[in-house]
C-alpha cells in the first residue's frame, strides 16, 4: 500500500483523536444537561470535507462509537432504566446515527467557503434532528430547563434542552471551518485533494 493511500487512514485517526479531546474540552456545561464544546466536531467535518462523503461517515461512524463507550462507561447509559425498545432507540438516535451525521459535512465540499458551511450545518442539522426526536420519542421529556421555566410538552422541551448546546456547536463548528478556510495553506491542501477525490 503506497503513501497516497495510507495517508487518508492516517488522518483519520488524528481527526479522531482530535475530536475525543476537544470533546473534553467544554466551554459550558447546561445545568440541565448537555455541554457547548471547544469545536470537537469540526475535525470530523473537515475530514469529510477533505475526503469526501463515504470517507467522513466512515471516520464519523469510529467517532459515533467511541461516543457511544462513553456513554455507557461515563454517563451509566445501561443503567437508567430503559426498556430494551427505548435503548436500543437511545443507542441509535442519540450516538449512532447522530454521530455519524457529523460525516455529511462534505456534502457541498467542492463549492468553497459556502459549501463547507452549508454541509456543516446539514449535518450538525441533522444530528439535532436525532436528538430532539430521541428526546421526544424515547424519552417523553418535559420538566424544568432553568428556573421560572418548565413545561410539559416534550416538543418544546426537547426543542430547548437539545438546541441550547447543539445550535452553539453548529455556530461555533462554522466559524472554525470559515477561519480554516482563510489559511491559504489549508485551503489548498483541502480543495487540491478534492480534485482527486470523489464523494
Amino acid at each position: 500500500m503506497n503513501k497516497s493511500k495510507i495517508l487518508p487512514y492516517v488522518e483519520g485517526a488524528v481527526c479522531i483523536a482530535m475530536a475525543v479531546v476537544l470533546s473534553m474540552i467544554q466551554i459550558y456545561k447546561l445545568p440541565w444537561g448537555g455541554s457547548v464544546t471547544l469545536f470537537s466536531m469540526l475535525p470530523i467535518s473537515m475530514y469529510s470535507i477533505k475526503h469526501g462523503l463515504k470517507k467522513g461517515l466512515g471516520v464519523a461512524f469510529i467517532f459515533a462509537v467511541y461516543q457511544l463507550a462513553s456513554g455507557i462507561a461515563m454517563d451509566g447509559l445501561i443503567a437508567w432504566g430503559l426498556t430494551p425498545l427505548m435503548l436500543v432507540s437511545c443507542i441509535l438516535l442519540d450516538y449512532i446515527i447522530a454521530y455519524t451525521s457529523i460525516g455529511l459535512s462534505g456534502i457541498f465540499r467542492k463549492f468553497g467557503v459556502f459549501g463547507w458551511i452549508s454541509g456543516i450545518i446539514i449535518a450538525l442539522g441533522i444530528r439535532f434532528i436525532c436528538h430532539f426526536t430521541s428526546g421526544v420519542v424515547v424519552f417523553h421529556s418535559s420538566g424544568k430547563l432553568w428556573e421560572g421555566f418548565a413545561t410539559d410538552n416534550e416538543f418544546i422541551y426537547s426543542f430547548l434542552y437539545n438546541g441550547a448546546y447543539i445550535f452553539p456547536e453548529i455556530v461555533l463548528t462554522s466559524i472554525g471551518a470559515f477561519l480554516i478556510f482563510r489559511v491559504p495553506i489549508i485551503k489548498k491542501l483541502i480543495i487540491g485533494n478534492q480534485k482527486s477525490t470523489a464523494n
